[in-house]
């Protein structure tokens, strides 16, 4: 009888530790930019509610690790009182076919999305880096607050929501939690969030961009992680055109990026001043900060090779720590 190892929300996060995740998207940059992944860029399916479901195969060549993501995301679900992210993803023997897990994949995106961030923090943050802003209370600001004091000593942070509600409660929550400073401050606002901010982190479904990049510090490092379409825009032209902007893919980031794809339509940027991919960083064939002074911006629309990685990592400590469900298959 085949078996599969199936991993809930609890057991992922057991599983994939931030620092274990960073080190791992390092390494996914790495092979992505080196043309070492088999990765199709992801198709999608509209569903109804402004929602989105999307295919993410892929598998790395070298290291042989292989897997598919079926995500769903869908915005107004948060008005019915659920995620906005659904999703599976499942490890497959790269030499067999074999089916070897299926994880809980809300979890695990988030997980790897932050852990993507991280690995992009680290690189191209200054390394004095102490006060971080988060734009967004979601799930995925979550993870991006850990992701960042996982790489960097955060003595600072401050959060900015719309509904103030929901960043109360973020700051009371993610407040002290492993390397995460034991306050956190909510700000009135995005601009007053970024005031004196090392590190910015966007994690919103906004339309709009979300702060005036008049408005940022010298030397600020961006994460831009919320907008996946065309139509959505975290960070505003002045932004783009002050930093030295990095991608976690540039052909993802054409087709999917709103911010990147609008700057470029109005011409506000040009194609060449989409710098690198932080995977070209990684591998020492571009150069990642330049001066204390540089502003770098990150932008990750999420990629298959990252789920692939991560999944593959949990599924070994999960085997290694013997936790997860044992499913049976009929062979």
């Amino acid at each position: 009888m085949a078996q599969i190892r199936f991993l809930s929300r609890s057991d992922v996060i057991r599983a994939l530790p931030m620092a274990d995740a960073i080190e791992g998207m390092k390494r996914a940059y790495g092979a992505l930019s080196a043309k070492a992944v088999e990765m199709p860029l992801r198709s999608r399916v509209q569903g109804k509610n402004e929602g989105v479901s999307l295919f993410m195969p892929a598998h790395l060549q070298n290291s042989g690790e292989m897997g598919v993501k079926i995500v769903s995301v869908f915005p107004q679900n948060l008005a019915q009182g659920l995620p906005t992210i659904h999703a599976v993803v499942l490890v497959l023997d790269a030499e067999t076919g074999q089916v070897l897990a299926m994880l809980e994949g809300g979890t695990l995106t988030a997980i790897r999305t932050g852990a993507g961030a991280g690995a992009a923090t680290d690189i191209l943050a200054n390394p004095d880096a102490s006060h971080v802003a988060i734009i967004g209370s979601g799930v995925q600001a979550r993870t991006q607050l850990e992701a960042v004091c996982t790489v960097r000593e955060i003595k600072t942070a401050t959060v900015y929501s719309p509904n103030k509600d929901n960043a109360e409660k973020f700051a009371r929550e993610m407040a002290g939690q492993g390397t995460i400073p034991t306050e956190i401050t909510v700000a009135k606002s995005a601009n007053e969030a970024i005031e004196n901010a090392d590190i910015i982190c966007t994690a919103t479904s906004s339309h709009s961009p979300v702060f005036d990049g008049n408005l940022l510090k010298a030397g600020v490092h961006i994460n831009a992680v919320g907008s996946y379409m065309p139509s959505m825009q975290e960070v505003d032209d002045v932004t783009l055109q002050k930093s030295r902007i990095y991608m976690d893919d540039k052909s993802a980031v054409l087709a999917e990026a709103g911010e990147v794809i609008i700057a470029l339509n109005n011409g506000a940027i040009s194609e060449s001043d989409l710098y690198a991919e932080i995977g070209e960083v990684v591998n020492g064939t571009k150069t990642g900060r330049q001066s204390s002074e540089d502003i770098s911006y990150f932008k990750s629309v999420g990629v298959a090779v990252q789920d692939a990685v991560a999944a593959n990592i949990a599924l070994k400590n999960a085997d290694t720590m013997n936790i997860g469900t044992l499913l049976e298959l009929d062979t």
